[in-house]
């Protein structure tokens, strides 16, 4: 049996903090600005990990440069995908997903890196979950409201 409160919930989200819609919006919003922010930084300095070697020899071979060139691009493509997330996470969300994708495709040419792209696919659904979440909590959008409301 679902109450009244759930319903409107889904129907009505607001920017409550008690609102578990928002509550996921919030936390898939903070993860997805700090996450490729804080990648996109590191491909700068190496710290995580030798970036490079996540390059495929095939996809390395198309981009002009080095291998460390080609991720100091990403790095920067990281963090503003990161930054988009921050202040318009309704599009940020799909940029990060179709990241994701590019990154998926790049590691599924990598042997030996399977697990890492099905661990990204995840994080590819969760970024399409935030874009989708993100647009019932636009400012200034009034949702809907649903037919059982209308009458």
């Amino acid at each position: 049996m679902t109450t009244t409160h759930s319903r409107l919930a889904l129907t009505a989200p607001n920017k409550d903090l008690h609102d578990l819609a928002f509550q996921a919006f919030m936390l898939l919003r903070t993860a997805f600005t700090l996450a490729p922010i804080v990648f996109g930084l590191d491909k700068f300095f190496n710290r995580l990990t030798d970036w490079p070697l996540y390059l495929a020899p095939r996809i390395n071979n198309l981009v002009p440069g080095t291998a460390h060139q080609a991720m100091l691009m990403v790095g920067v493509v990281e963090i503003a995908a990161g930054l988009l997330v921050a202040f318009r996470p309704h599009i940020g969300g799909y940029v990060v997903a179709a990241w994701l994708a590019g990154i998926i495709v790049n590691l599924l040419l990598i042997p030996g890196f399977y697990d890492v792209a099905l661990r990204d696919f995840g994080l590819m659904v969760a970024a399409l979950a935030l874009a989708r979440l993100a647009t019932a909590f636009r400012p200034g959008v009034i949702p809907p409201a649903s037919a059982e409301h209308a009458s």
